[in-house]
């Protein structure tokens, strides 16, 4: 049942006033003073039972408010959590108090450390380096990725540093935020595999609220909302000795000297239900030689303890604990956006090795057209000295020459430049002059092996990528963190009314003073009850001899509200734009699949296409070098024929590389490359890769000439 604050109204006079006639009820001339406060008390009490749930008491983890603001988003299978959760680099756990405070409460007054950062190679990537040569595989690569790769290991520290904000918002602080971007730094030597953003209202940027103003989305509302009570108690306490003297003014303020000490001491704490208690005691030791004094030394102690209540604005479990919920969400979107991490890292090494594959590849090729154009060359002086070939032919073939020199210099160079961009991508110290100098063998070739997905319908897949994807999970964790920060700004529209109750006292006592004398008459202070020294004086102090107590309301109300308004508002058409921004992602993920599959089928059939092609060419360079022998053909038609059996290579490797990345593409659209390899989440998240990821759909090299590489002319900036 809802109440519209008529409604309220009058059950609150009915509660109040009971059998009275309304008209009567509500007189103030007509009612006791206690009477009032009863209606008063009355009415404040149900507007807090009445108020919009989420104000007065606690949500659930997935309750609505009465007005929720959620809209019929597409329907669509809701994301698979990243497991396992809270991920952690070591067995540290920050978002709890470092050491036992009960056991040694000097702990959380101490520096927290953190160990260096490793910049020394994984032993993993010596072992693989051989007569000078680095024989590398695909899955050797990807471990040596996931243990050395700087953007992996600088995206480590953002688990730990989500967990420090969910111990800042157990205090009660706002959270700091997490950086939940994907890290991009990795050198690829070409454009990369299409790689998707951080979430709605994030890019690589982040998503959760890190990314604030991306993707056309403005994030300026979180947090909105009351400021949650300080959790953590504090202590104060002052001491002071003070030492005065002061001259006569008059006959009643005589010269004295006065000796003062203070000890005050005040304890403030404050709980979740939007409870403060404050507690102050205050004490002080008087001594002094004005002779007009009652005691020296006077002792006097003071003690108040009060408790106060939000009623409506801040009031209530859930409007408190809200920070905590949304860093717990910011924990789990922190995990996601480190296996997407991971599956961004992985797949662009996989685009670096097939890169360097095709260089090599390549190298391979020109040095073989090369031969082909030296013993061409050879051939054809043979035929000049006998008088058998043309001058001319001789100068076509040594032209011929020269540019598959120059291609096999460009191709030489091309592959020493990938062989940099490999190892920049798995080895974090490049400063070692031998691994620097090392070439890098690729050691395994792509597969036509058709895969499962090639089999499934392209439906069939957008669903699997719809649950797996890392983006669409922080996606909806952002929405849970909006719909937070939409109630949080509902409720600091309301007013501000607070209860609060206190008890104290104030004791003064100490030793009567005899030379206490008024123009050479004795004073004495009449019906002396005060205690005689401190410890009476706090004895009195907690037995209710000089009570000081009472109970309040404090009410606050905003004439206009226009800040509030405006932030509640704007809270909203942001949340409204995330819902869209959502529903766009579904989109482009559908999109992203259906587009990967047809570029898989496309560079299958273009690498059929390209076999045959070469296949011909070659039956054809043959077929013409055997008509030059016979004298049936022209150097000029042998070497248009080589020059087309080359093109033909060139296509080949270029049909496989494309079609490895982009088979390596469908992979990560999928979000699938993690259970495809048998990469452990908790090993990356260590750095340790105890077993070595396998590829499926890859082949080891056949034996052949490795090609001879120059050694950089110097390494890559660190």
């Amino acid at each position: 049942m809802h109440l519209n604050r008529h409604d309220v109204w009058d059950t609150a006079r009915e509660t109040a006033c009971g059998d009275l006639p309304k008209a009567t009820c509500g007189r103030a001339s007509t009612r006791p003073a206690e009477s009032r406060l009863r209606a008063v008390a009355a009415v404040l009490l149900t507007l807090v039972a009445t108020m919009p749930s989420g104000m007065a008491q606690q949500y659930g983890a997935g309750a609505k408010a009465p007005d929720s603001a959620a809209s019929n988003l597409p329907v669509a299978p809701r994301p698979v959590q990243t497991e396992p959760y809270s991920l952690r680099t070591s067995n540290r756990d920050f978002s709890k108090p470092f050491g036992r405070w009960l056991r040694n409460p000097v702990n959380v007054y101490r520096p927290t450390t953190i160990d260096k950062a490793s910049f020394v190679n994984s032993v993993r990537l010596g072992d693989l380096l051989k007569d000078g040569k680095i024989y590398l595989s695909l899955s050797d690569a990807i471990a040596l990725a996931i243990e050395n790769n700087y953007d992996i290991a600088i995206a480590r520290y953002d688990l730990d540093i989500a967990d420090t904000d969910i111990l800042r918002a157990n205090a009660g602080q706002t959270p700091l935020g997490v950086p939940t971007s994907v890290v991009a730094n990795t050198l690829t030597g070409a454009s990369s595999t299409s790689s998707s953003g951080g979430g709605p209202g994030g890019t690589s940027g982040g998503s959760g609220g890190a990314g604030s103003g991306s993707s056309g989305l403005t994030l300026t509302t979180g947090g909105a909302g009351p400021a949650p009570e300080n959790l953590d108690p504090s202590v104060t306490g002052t001491i002071q000795q003070e030492r005065s003297r002061s001259q006569q003014t008059s006959v009643f303020s005589p010269a004295s000297s006065t000796n003062t000490g203070e000890y005050n001491f005040t304890y403030n704490q404050g709980f979740v239900p939007g409870t403060a208690l404050a507690i102050s005691w205050n004490n002080s030791r008087t001594t002094s030689s004005n002779t007009l004094a009652s005691y020296t030394p006077e002792y006097s102690s003071s003690f108040k303890a009060t408790v106060t209540q939000h009623l409506l604005q801040g009031a209530g479990i859930w409007v408190n604990k809200r920070f905590i919920y949304q860093t717990q969400n910011n924990r789990r979107i922190t995990d996601s956006s480190f296996r997407q991490q991971i599956l961004y890292t992985v797949n662009q090494v996989e685009t670096i090795y097939w890169g360097l594959v095709q260089a090599y590849e390549d190298v391979q090729a020109k040095e073989h057209a090369l031969d082909q154009s030296d013993q061409l060359l050879a051939d054809n002086k043979k035929q000049l000295e006998v008088g058998s070939m043309a001058p001319l032919d001789v100068v076509n073939a040594e032209s011929t020459v020269a540019t598959d020199q120059q291609s096999l210099i460009s191709a030489k160079s091309a592959l020493n430049y990938q062989q940099q961009i490999i190892k920049q991508a798995i080895a974090r110290n490049l400063n070692d002059a031998t691994l620097s100098s090392a070439p890098v063998i690729p050691t395994d070739r792509i597969s036509l092996e058709s895969l499962a997905e090639e089999s499934q319908p392209v439906e069939a897949l957008v669903q699997e990528a719809f649950q797996q994807r890392p983006e669409l999970e922080q996606a909806i964790l952002t929405l849970r963190n909006d719909e937070i920060t939409l109630k949080g700004a509902r409720n600091a529209l309301l007013p501000t009314l607070d209860v609060y109750g206190f008890y104290g006292s104030s004791i003064v006592g100490g030793t009567v003073n005899k030379n206490c004398n008024f123009d050479g008459v004795t004073c004495t202070v009449s019906g002396n009850t005060a205690p005689g020294n401190y410890g009476g004086v706090l004895s009195d102090l907690v037995n209710s001899t000089a009570p000081d107590k009472g109970i309040g309301f404090s009410l606050t109300v905003p004439i206009r509200n226009r800040e509030a308004q405006s932030t509640q508002a704007r809270s909203l058409m942001e949340y409204r734009q995330a819902e869209l921004r959502l529903a766009q992602l579904y989109t482009q993920i559908r999109m992203q699949v259906v587009n990967a599959m047809y570029a898989l089928n496309n560079d299958r059939a273009q690498v059929r296409a390209a076999e045959a092609t070469r296949a011909y060419n070659l039956q054809s360079l043959e077929a013409e070098k055997t008509k030059l022998r016979l004298g049936a053909s022209t150097t000029a038609t042998v070497l248009q024929q080589q020059r087309n059996f080359a093109t033909a290579e060139d296509s080949l490797i270029s049909a496989h590389a494309a079609y490895a990345k982009d088979r390596a593409g469908l992979y990560q659209t999928l979000a699938s490359t993690l259970q495809h390899y048998g990469i452990n989440l908790l090993e990356a998240a260590s750095g340790n890769v105890s077993a070595v990821p396998i590829v499926p759909g890859i082949t080891p090299v056949k034996t052949s000439k490795e090609p001879e590489t120059a050694a950089p002319l110097a390494s890559p900036a660190q």
